[in-house]
């Protein structure tokens, strides 16, 4: 019996820890991946006005149905939806204190789970998506409401809870009221910590879009990915080129591939690698979920993601920075096919 409660217990580190790998590994992606999505976006456009929208949501407050488009829909309340952040800062969160401490969310997607069909579907949310969020001044005193770049959201809190908790009301009303029930947010510092921690990873580089900045990366040439150069590999793109995230999504998907594979072998060889991986990592994420949620979340991702999607809108250069405005017939009608079922 304790052999097997002591195997019981490995096999729930190894679940945790796997997921948290994937999850790093997504947030790495997240920038760059939803313009890989983008040619979905382009599909058949709404035919729907804005009076179609505002029943819909009038109807689904008073009864829990919505009307939409002559059907009748309900919110599917098998769903459990988990908000990931990818953060542009250092160091330990529990360093964190306030606004200057923050950051920017340079990674936002959504993973929901069924929990009755244990599968899970993705959402990507472009990190300059223009969307309601809500400003605050240095001493945290709420000024109302303004138009911006949702990834700016997190830098008007605090690094931890509270940057987390207002994405998560951010990316909630942006999706029209979708319930949300937890978060998780990592920065930087853990891309270099998790690839010294497998012990580096070997790449072939898919693309010279990082040859004019660093020679060793020449298309075709197989490199040792350390924590040294893990950053620069996985991170970097011409900021003086409009939608830059697009050029580097080939070199993520080839390091997330790499370490998964080599974090896996790890974790089965080494019964304790995968307790030690967790500590050397917890210090840079932010989460209000527990051990069981990461658990579940990887066991459902065993069957599969049945959908991938990106908010639909169109990237476009702004004054100063890139803006993705939104599509939001287009999006009312994505929300009803991922998270409603037709009655």
């Amino acid at each position: 019996m304790k052999k097997t409660a002591r195997e019981a217990a490995r096999q729930r580190k190894i679940t945790m820890i796997l997921i948290i790998v994937l999850i790093i590994a997504l947030t790495v992606l997240g920038g760059g991946y939803y313009l890989l999505m983008q040619t979905k976006e382009n599909a058949a456009k709404s035919q729907k006005s804005s009076s179609q929208i505002q029943t819909a949501q009038t109807s689904q407050q008073d009864s829990g149905t919505v009307e939409y488009n002559g059907e009748s829909y309900k919110y599917n309340d098998h769903l459990s939806n988990y908000l990931f952040l990818g953060i542009d800062t250092r160091d330990s969160v529990d360093t964190y204190q306030t606004q200057q401490d923050a950051g920017q969310a340079d990674a936002i997607f959504l993973v929901s789970m069924d929990r009755a069909t244990e599968q899970l579907k993705v959402l990507f949310i472009p990190r300059d998506t223009m969307a309601r969020i809500e400003v605050f001044n240095p001493s945290g005193k709420s000024l109302g409401e303004t138009t911006d770049h949702l990834n700016i959201q997190y830098a008007f809190g605090d690094g931890q809870q509270k940057s987390c908790e207002l994405m998560k009301t951010a990316v909630s009303n942006l999706l029209e009221g979708l319930p949300i029930q937890g978060y998780c947010s990592m920065n930087m510092d853990g891309i270099s910590v998790i690839t010294d921690f497998v012990g580096g990873v070997q790449i072939t580089v898919p693309d010279s879009s990082l040859e004019e900045t660093d020679p060793e990366f020449k298309e075709g040439a197989v490199v040792n990915i350390t924590g040294e150069n893990a950053e620069e590999f996985v991170r970097y793109r011409d900021t003086d080129k409009t939608q830059s995230a697009l050029v580097r999504q080939e070199r993520q998907k080839t390091y997330l591939q790499a370490l998964v594979q080599k974090a896996q072998e790890k974790a089965s060889e080494d019964a304790g690698f995968v307790a030690d991986l967790y500590d050397s990592i917890k210090s840079y994420t932010v989460t209000n979920m527990g051990n069981d949620v990461f658990a579940k979340l990887l066991a459902a991702s065993r069957n599969g993601i049945t959908d991938t999607e990106t908010v639909p809108g169109e990237g476009t250069q702004g004054e100063n920075f890139d803006e993705y405005h939104v599509d939001e017939d287009a999006l009312s009608d994505l929300i009803i096919s991922m998270f409603y079922e037709k009655i």
